[in-house]
């Protein structure tokens, strides 16, 4: 039986305001290989998510701690929808279908969500990171997170 505690909600809050992507997460199954994908992720408002999309899976994420502002994006990069999900907020949960172009962001230090996806992981297919939106690494990543957290339908960064 695996159990789960606060203090593991804690100690990812802690790992992701010392990290320097502002974020942690924690795995909860056992290999890449598994069918059913779960883990953790606990973030800080100065934290990235570089709007991408998966062509192959779908994701559910619930939020534990804390809450998030999600976006979902068309091809060209304009915002389409908006929810605040979480803590305060009528959401708790979203579910993001494939190839939904999406981005979130943690409207509170330490905001925690857990992720389910279906598996097995694969790196080579996992991912596509939208061309229009700048890399984690990129100078302007910290502008285009700041334009998310304001972002309304129909604009575009």
């Amino acid at each position: 039986m695996l159990t789960l505690s606060h203090a593991l909600l804690d100690e990812l809050a802690t790992k992701a305001a010392a990290a320097p992507r502002g974020r942690a997460h924690h795995t909860v199954h056992a290999s890449n290989d598994d069918l059913v994908q779960r883990f953790f992720v606990a973030c800080q408002r100065t934290s990235y998510f570089r709007p991408h999309r998966h062509h192959t899976k779908s994701e559910l994420a619930i939020v534990l701690r804390g809450s998030f502002d999600l976006l979902t994006f068309d091809d060209a990069g304009i915002v389409q929808a908006r929810w605040a999900v979480g803590a305060g907020q009528s959401l708790f949960a979203w579910e993001t279908p494939r190839n939904t172009w999406h981005t979130l962001l943690a409207r509170e230090d330490g905001s925690v969500f857990a992720e389910v996806k279906e598996g097995p992981y694969d790196p080579a297919t996992a991912v596509e990171f939208a061309a229009w939106a700048p890399a984690e690494a990129d100078a302007t990543a910290a502008v285009c997170r700041d334009w998310i957290r304001v972002a309304k339908p129909g604009e575009r960064f």
